[in-house]
């Protein structure tokens, strides 16, 4: 595709020149006016005015800089996103919209199993769909309808030139086509290569760029076995052996047992009573039991620098998120307790319908392979992002 200035910016910080500038994307000039869909949807990425007080665009809770998730402090931390108004939290973490683009269409595998979609209860079914709920959501970006953001669209003569080049001289006269038309831009904008580099570690040791260390290695060894952690039975999207551009998720969902982020819930005042449904939300499935608490397997790219972990944001540091899944099998009094909180690991918000064939494989893991495992899963980052490791780190250990 070919790149505007802005893109420029960020080809340079992604390594793509010898030249070194900062990984921020320069404000387009007035007058110019995208000549392609990727184009066009990039400047939508980046504009705040498509939300109700135009001070939220999409890269906010997506932050290029932060491997597309949200880096936002707020009163609870980084395990929800503050919407439009300054005030508002959601009641989920934003998940990364890197990779974003391999998910396949929300609908039934092969193997009967639900699979694909976009959000943790794949209620979107592909990229546009996606792109066209953020910007309606009372609690993120808060515009009224179809119509007003169409609007938004038309007070810039950019977009008008743009949208008349792109989709036809009346699409922005009618509210629905006009957005449509916006979705396929953002969808388009985030299909391109600047989400998913497929530049890791992993991947530049896959062909032999580099090499990993002792304990990287060992981690790698642990993920993909299906006799001591069985990690790669649900973070791996390619079952014929292929390891070339893993996005390392399975696509379905599952429910592994996630406790409540009570910190979240009392900042938004949420009745004790109720539990996030999971794909149980996902509008096909209401009143369906056998779906409920499940949640979309996310993906594994860049996970050592966009905490907090699960769907909640429940867990800061990623060496929890390892603890937790060996309680299925650890026996010791220390992996019983979370350390995070120093009290015992918390009940399922929803009991029901647990991922225990799964969960419940073989040992448990010492100390060495927790680390081991953490280890090979901080190689997933992309190269851009490395510079964030260690601070990541060091912010979680701090928490």
């Amino acid at each position: 595709m070919a790149i505007s200035r802005r893109g420029r910016r960020f080809a340079l910080s992604l390594g793509l020149f010898v030249l070194a500038v900062p990984p921020v994307f320069a404000p387009a000039r007035a007058g110019d006016a995208p000549t392609t869909l990727e184009a066009l949807g990039e400047r939508l990425f980046f504009d705040t005015n498509l939300s109700k007080n135009r001070s939220q665009s999409c890269a906010m809770c997506h932050s290029p800089d932060h491997g597309f998730a949200d880096p936002r402090e707020t009163a609870v931390g980084r395990a929800a996103s503050l919407g439009d108004d300054g005030k508002t939290l959601g009641d989920r973490n934003a998940p990364t919209a890197a990779y974003a683009r391999f998910a396949p269409p929300f609908g039934k595998g092969g193997d009967g199993r639900w699979r694909g979609g976009l959000f943790h209860d794949g209620r979107a079914a592909d990229l546009e769909a996606q792109a066209g709920g953020p910007p309606l959501n009372r609690k993120e970006m808060g515009m009224r309808d179809e119509a007003e953001v169409v609007a938004r669209l038309k007070e810039n003569p950019d977009y008008v030139t743009a949208f008349r080049a792109l989709f036809g001289d009346k699409t922005l006269d009618d509210a629905k086509a006009g957005y449509a038309a916006m979705t396929k831009a953002l969808a388009a904008f985030e299909r391109t290569d600047i989400f998913a580099p497929f530049d890791s570690k992993y991947d530049r040791f896959l062909r032999g760029e580099a090499t990993l260390t002792e304990q990287e290695e060992l981690g790698r060894v642990l993920f993909f076995s299906t006799q001591f952690t069985n990690c790669s039975e649900c973070h791996r999207s390619q079952r014929d052996g292929t390891l070339e551009r893993e996005v390392f998720t399975d696509h379905r969902f599952h429910n592994i047992g996630t406790p409540r982020n009570e910190a979240l819930r009392r900042h938004n005042g949420t009745p004790r009573a109720l539990r996030d449904k999971g794909l149980g939300d996902h509008p096909a499935f209401a009143r369906d039991a056998t779906v409920e608490g499940m949640i979309k397997t996310p993906t594994l790219r860049n996970v050592a620098v966009t905490g907090p972990y699960m769907h909640n944001g429940v867990f800061a540091d990623l060496r929890t998120v390892i603890l937790f899944y060996d309680k299925y099998n650890a026996k010791s009094a220390a992996r019983r307790i979370n350390p995070e909180t120093g009290k015992p690991w918390a009940a399922p918000e929803n009991p029901r319908n647990l991922s225990l064939r799964e969960l419940e494989i073989g040992p448990a893991l010492s100390d060495k392979r927790v680390d081991a495992l953490v280890a090979f899963l901080r190689t997933l980052t992309d190269k851009r992002y490395e510079r964030l490791l260690d601070a990541s780190a060091a912010k979680a250990a701090a928490q």
